[in-house]
């Protein structure tokens, strides 16, 4: 386990110098890259997509994986949009949003533990499922209430008048995990159950309650992304986050997390995040067509992928 440890903090490092080398290059070809406004633009482009990752990171650590977020985030702004459309108070359909999120990854995390059937499976379904709740409740077309000014403003609003709010949710979130998986005795039974979940048993770790926290928080996380991109555009649409399971994968691999479990950390997840939002955003400043940016896109995700499984794999 040591030596595994050894090559994932080795193949962090190695993303944090491709990361400097990509930032450097951009640098020189477009000046307006390093200014703080831009940096700060590419914290609130990763921001919603980031609550996830940090909670994918806890699912992928502890050997599971969860396909449903991006339909869960859609479906969470949906609900809300409605609920608040009928007139329940925003607070009310808040908390109820969360709490419905949570009732996701924890239905994932008992269908584990109870009958044994791969996190995969659960949540390759509840990937369609929930994106079809999420037409069948706005009956296919986008809803928007009259969302008070402080909601609109966890999606669009700035900290005196220069930090992104989602940003701040952002790293708030981040070191809330962090914290969680490196302090608690629960992160460190995260990493004992992905490593073997038998050793783990064995030590008397109830392996079916970590893998359901971990997915509830994730599930939470996704519902907290969905307000908050309801927020940004003002209402709810069955059609957003189409794709976004995947990015926020793509995030924790690359910053170092293995997919077989046991293995990863959530400073390298943020690496990852940034490491992306970095692509896109120096794609966009260079004027590069979507459709070339989407296949550069893949190209880098995959050359980063390809370093982390060569620096973690076994000897």
């Amino acid at each position: 386990m040591f030596p595994q440890k050894l090559r994932a903090y080795a193949a962090r490092a190695v993303m944090e110098v491709i990361l400097l080398v990509l930032c450097i290059f951009l640098a020189f070809r477009a000046p307006n890259f390093l200014t703080v406004g831009n940096m700060l633009n590419i914290l609130r482009t990763v921001s919603m997509q980031g609550l996830i990752a940090f909670g994918m990171t806890m699912v992928i650590i502890s050997g599971e994986i969860d396909l449903s977020v991006g339909s869960a985030v859609a479906f969470s702004g949906c609900l809300i949009a409605v609920m608040v459309k009928s007139g329940m108070p925003v607070p009310t359909a808040f908390a109820i949003t969360l709490a419905v999120g949570c009732c996701i990854g924890t239905f994932t995390g008992f269908v584990r533990g109870r009958y044994q059937v791969p996190t995969f499976i659960t949540s390759l379904a509840l990937l369609t499922g929930l994106r079809g709740g999420a037409r069948l409740i706005t009956k296919g077309f986008p809803v928007a209430p009259d969302f008070p000014d402080w909601y609109t403003f966890m999606g669009t609003g700035y900290v005196f008048n220069t930090i992104p709010f989602p940003a701040i949710v952002l790293i708030v979130t981040f070191i809330i995990v962090h914290f969680l998986m490196n302090y608690t005795s629960f992160g460190r039974s995260v990493y004992a159950v992905g490593g073997n979940p038998d050793a783990a048993r064995l030590c008397g770790i109830n392996v079916s309650l970590v893998r359901i926290t971990a997915l509830a928080i994730t599930g939470t996380l996704a519902a907290l992304s969905g307000i908050m991109l309801s927020a940004r555009i003002d209402s709810g649409n069955p059609t957003v986050a189409q794709g976004w399971e995947l990015d926020v994968i793509a995030a924790v691999i690359i910053g170092g997390t293995s997919l077989t479990g046991g293995v990863g950390t959530v400073w390298g997840t943020l690496i990852g995040l940034i490491f992306i939002g970095v692509i896109i955003n120096g794609m966009t400043l260079l004027n590069v067509p979507t459709d070339v940016q989407y296949v550069v896109r893949g190209l880098l995700i995959l050359v980063a992928v390809l370093i982390n499984r060569v620096q973690l794999r076994k000897d």
